[in-house]
């Protein structure tokens, strides 16, 4: 056996298993999706699990999209919307997260490293305290990337340009549900923790009872698919202001919690089978 075939028998097989919910048994988890997928400038601070471990902030997108970074100021930041993806996103933040907890001021992690093989403890799942939520600040642009006082220069300056542009206004309305501002058009998306046949057999009941709209100048628009959940979505008048919307979607969050229960005891009747057919017609999935 020549060098290159025993150099090549020593390397580690890594085995990539996609993995459809990555973050699943986390109480954030559809928090950690909303601010992974659709949320433009927000930060929340780690609830990390170990004691002594230092701060570390969750930040949805980092100057030039690095994974982690260390502020001058000692600061730390991980990155959720991450360009490089492998087979599990929780895997590659819990990696992220060791390398910050002992990264020094000015280091930058571009990628996590997914070529060596998974190591224990490394999920988010094994990082996080596992029923704590996410307490999100959300922010108009990304001047949280710098210290205070403190002005950019370079290519963090060009970063920092960029994205600030792309930003479009959005609120929170509750956990993992954001009203967003795209151009001329409003629209609310929520993240759902239940299983998709039950949310859309909870959805369909209230289509065909004329009760899945959120009041006058809203719509059902339809819903998509984002790490192993479902996010329906709902077109607003642009004209409302973000605020408006706060008591609607909270009346709506009520019904929907009446509609899943209900599904316990009553299964769907034809008009409402019909109303699930034609919400599963309009779904798409993001991975």
């Amino acid at each position: 056996m020549g060098k290159a075939a025993r150099k090549k028998s020593k390397a580690p097989k890594v085995r990539e298993v996609f993995v459809a919910q990555p973050f699943e048994g986390l109480a954030a988890e559809t928090e950690l999706i909303a601010l992974r997928e659709f949320v433009p400038s927000a930060t929340a601070k780690l609830p990390l699990a170990a004691a002594g471990d230092r701060t570390i902030t969750l930040g949805t997108v980092l100057p030039m999209a690095a994974a982690a970074f260390v502020r001058g100021d000692g600061e730390v930041f991980v990155g959720l919307q991450v360009q490089t993806r492998s087979s599990d996103i929780s895997r590659d933040l819990g990696r992220s997260i060791r390398w910050a907890l002992s990264a020094e001021p000015g280091d930058v992690l571009s990628v996590p490293d997914t070529t060596s093989p998974a190591a224990e403890g490394e999920r988010l799942q094994d990082l996080l305290v596992a029923d704590a939520e996410l307490e999100v600040t959300l922010h108009s642009d990304f001047e949280w990337w710098l210290p205070e006082d403190t002005e950019p220069s370079g290519e963090v300056k060009l970063s920092l340009e960029r994205a600030n542009e792309a930003i479009m206004p959005t609120e929170r309305l509750g956990t993992g549900s954001y009203w967003v501002l795209a151009g001329e058009k409003a629209h609310l998306r929520w993240v759902r923790p239940e299983p998709e046949n039950q949310l859309l057999q909870a959805l369909a009941r209230l289509s065909a009872a004329g009760e899945l709209g959120l009041g006058e100048g809203s719509r059902y628009a339809g819903s998509f698919r984002a790490h192993g959940l479902l996010v329906p979505v709902w077109d607003l008048d642009p004209e409302a202001h973000a605020r408006e919307w706060d008591e609607p979607a909270k009346q709506l969050g009520a019904r929907l919690e009446e509609a899943l229960a209900s599904l316990e005891s009553e299964p769907l009747n034809a008009s409402e089978r019909r109303a699930r057919d034609g919400l599963i017609g309009r779904q798409l999935t993001l991975r």
